[in-house]
């Protein structure tokens, strides 16, 4: 097998819905010698079939996709091609979802609102095979291995697995417990299921 030139760019794929948001991290990161967006995907389907068929070193996801929730996208790849890093870059509070993303196999989250610099950071720290997370966010994870959960860290949300946060966030959201079995192509009496699990959870 060819040797991967040691300075040809790291190729990275995108996975956003939002054009613009694509568009504004792809001009960033190419804009870097040592880095190149090679591919871009709006849905899930679509990053796999890209993480498939292309040579990728990093890919960068949200967790908001309209065909299927990141943290599932994410456990797909790890499946799929377990060797390739996966960075999180998402608007949601990183307190609620940073720990979940990371357990399903991400190797970093980050939040939208950041900079180019500490983005182009979190890459490069990915790709070196460090997780990255926010300064805030890695003192609270370093927290609960040492034994010293913080109040958050115990909360019922928490305790959710990822298919009831994700019933849970679309409660949130006021659709119906038909329309959500329909997102989630699941029977109507697991959400159920479901949906009563995360209310006595939560309450």
């Amino acid at each position: 097998m060819a040797m991967k030139n040691k300075n040809s760019p790291r190729r990275i794929l995108i996975v956003d819905d939002h054009p613009m948001m694509r568009t504004g991290l792809a001009q960033l990161i190419n804009n870097e010698p040592d880095l190149k967006v090679c591919a871009e995907a709006d849905t899930s389907g679509q990053a796999v079939a890209a993480a498939m068929k292309l040579k990728l070193d990093i890919a960068l996801l949200d967790i908001s996709l309209p065909d299927k929730n990141g943290i599932e996208l994410i456990k797909d790849l790890r499946a799929l091609k377990p060797e390739l890093p996966l960075l999180v870059v998402s608007m949601h509070d990183e307190t609620v979802y940073a720990e979940r993303v990371l357990r399903a196999g991400a190797r970093g989250y980050i939040m939208k609102q950041e900079g180019g610099q500490k983005f182009l950071q979190a890459i490069r720290q990915v790709l070196d095979g460090r997780i990255f997370v926010s300064d805030k966010m890695s003192a609270r994870i370093l927290e609960v291995f040492s034994g010293r959960p913080t109040g958050e860290s115990s909360s019922p949300v928490r305790r959710l697995s990822d298919r009831e946060f994700e019933v849970f966030q679309f409660i949130g959201q006021g659709i119906g417990t038909r329309d959500i079995a329909g997102r989630l192509h699941l029977s109507v009496k697991t959400i159920e299921v479901h949906r009563a699990t995360s209310r006595a959870s939560c309450t």
